[in-house]
């Protein structure tokens, strides 16, 4: 099981590194990585069992983070309908590439964090408001995704730590407060 001390912190320098493309079929140690990093994500969100086990909240966790350079990613994203009780997004991508992008871009109103940040980094992360993704998952089936709004930005700030990129990498240092016209911010 994946606890908090798993995850690897900024400064480490596998999280500045590119990972590596993983080779299929996926080896039983990756499989079993890929199960691990979701359950993680679904014990973090769980009030009991992040207290339990000391758990920071998650919807996203890359291999890097684990100190695994591999293109492996999870991603569990609650619904934001309060009729829902399945996630909107739950899944392991392995080898994810983002195809394209939207023109329009987006940013959460409360900034980004991230698991191996254990600091708040003011500023707003702007990045595409809509992608199409291409991943295989864990049986090594191929999917093509489209996502917008919350769950596109979950899945870049994941891709972006596979291409050694930290989330406040997209702040304005001069401005990290200011937005240019037209950025949809997603509250």
């Amino acid at each position: 099981m994946i606890t908090m001390d798993d995850i690897i912190r900024e400064g480490n320098p596998t999280l500045r590194a590119v990972a590596k493309e993983v080779a299929f079929p996926l080896t039983e140690e990756e499989i079993e990585l890929g199960h691990q990093m979701i359950e993680f994500l679904k014990n973090s969100q769980d009030p009991e069992k992040a207290k339990e086990l000391h758990l920071r909240g998650g919807v996203g966790l890359a291999a890097p983070q684990l100190d695994i350079s591999k293109r492996i990613i999870a991603v569990h994203v609650p619904s934001l309908d309060p009729e829902k009780t399945e996630p909107s997004l739950s899944t392991v991508m392995v080898n994810p590439k983002i195809l394209s992008h939207s023109v329009q871009e987006a940013c959460l109103g409360e900034g980004e964090g991230c698991l191996s940040v254990d600091r708040e980094v003011p500023g707003y992360v702007v990045r595409a408001a809509r992608i199409t993704v291409t991943y295989y998952d864990l049986a090594g089936e191929k999917h093509k995704l489209r996502l917008k709004n919350y769950e596109a930005i979950v899945v870049q700030h994941e891709i972006d730590h596979l291409n050694g990129i930290m989330f406040y990498d997209h702040i304005d240092q001069a401005n990290p407060l200011h937005l240019k016209d037209g950025v949809l911010v997603i509250e």
